[in-house]
């Protein structure tokens, strides 16, 4: 919403397909902070060919392995596809599982 805000005159665009697949990355960088050791964890989630949501941020608690790192990065992924599996619900956009 900010790079729509910023940028009057351009937007995004989302194709139309026939398919409402979610599709969901996560990915966990652990200790790959060279200052302070702390991992970086990050998803995107997609709707048919459609990019709709991202992140990525320094986890606040350092890990202290990498499944450590990759528990909570698919942790924070899973919060985001509940969110979304329920909004997606609210704007009656079918069954979704």
């Amino acid at each position: 919403m900010k790079y729509i805000k910023g940028s009057p005159g351009k937007g995004l665009l989302y194709g139309h397909n026939n398919h409402t697949k979610v599709v969901c990355y996560s990915y966990a960088d652990w200790a790959g902070s060279p200052s302070d050791r702390s991992s970086t964890s990050g998803y995107c989630v997609s709707i048919g060919d459609n990019l709709i949501s991202w992140k990525s941020k320094k986890q606040s608690v350092v890990a202290r392995s990498s499944s450590e790192a990759e528990y909570r990065a698919m942790a924070s992924t899973t919060c985001e596809l509940i969110w979304l599996k329920q909004l997606l619900k609210e704007l009656q956009f079918g069954e979704v599982t």
